[in-house]
């Protein structure tokens, strides 16, 4: 019964999840180029809450923990472990007062209603994974956007979800080009638990009934550190959550 329901579920999930990038992408389009950047803003913002909370069909139960009381006059970077799609409208919703960018591979900014769109527009670093020559402009291009609005830059530096929820290794490459453009930036290091369990068995059907959580842990100073003490110790407190030392 149980495989039954997570195939009707799973389809009324999917057919939402679209119908929500298909509603969105003309209203993205409208907004910048009627209203500009804040009004786009607010609509990514909208999407992302609904998208966020469309996982409730799938009977996930989430819980957050940490508050995102943190500075609105210096750059914030989200330093997350990644363990699926569904990782991004929390971060999206979470820290929309900070204005989120994403580091992206340049593929997911094609042909995808809204999502496309937005990295287009909303200032991401859009990255070909092969070519570090590439990638390293445009992370430091992102890296002065953030230092010059106190935006926040959002990073996962594992480099690619993990499909079991166990974490990977951070790199520190990235934090390290941020940082070179945005010196003044506070870490925030922010746990992602359990959201791997819902494509556990693939992207269909997806698994129902889970927990999830998420958590803004205590932010890191950077003064005095090098980006490689930096990713470590960011590392090491979202395992010390997730329990994985």
């Amino acid at each position: 019964m149980t495989k039954i329901l997570s195939y009707i579920l799973t389809t009324i999930f999917y057919i939402l999840f679209f119908l929500l990038l298909v509603i969105f992408h003309p209203i993205q389009v409208i907004s910048l180029k009627l209203f500009g950047y804040k009004a786009h803003k607010n609509s990514v913002d909208v999407l992302n809450f609904f998208l966020m909370r469309l996982v409730g069909i799938l009977g996930v139960r989430i819980t957050y923990e940490g508050r995102a009381e943190l500075p609105t006059d210096r750059p914030l970077i989200i330093v997350s472990n990644h363990q699926g799609t569904y990782d991004i409208p929390p971060i999206v919703w979470i820290f929309r007062k900070y204005h989120p960018k994403f580091i992206s591979k340049k593929e997911l900014a094609k042909n995808i209603p809204s999502v496309s769109y937005n990295l287009r527009h909303s200032g991401a670093a859009l990255i070909d994974r092969s070519n570090r020559a590439q990638a390293i402009p445009e992370i430091h291009k992102l890296g002065k956007l953030i230092a010059k609005n106190n935006y926040a830059a959002c990073i996962f530096p594992e480099g690619t979800r993990s499909k079991t929820g166990k974490m990977r290794k951070f790199k520190s490459g990235g934090i390290e080009t941020l940082l070179n453009a945005a010196p003044n930036a506070l870490i925030v290091p922010f746990a992602v638990d359990g959201n791997y369990k819902i494509e556990r068995r693939g992207m269909f059907p997806l698994c129902i009934g889970q927990r999830v959580k998420y958590s803004i842990l205590a932010p890191i100073e950077t003064e005095g550190k090098s980006a490689v003490e930096i990713t470590n110790e960011a590392e090491k407190v979202i395992r010390e959550k997730l329990k994985q030392l």
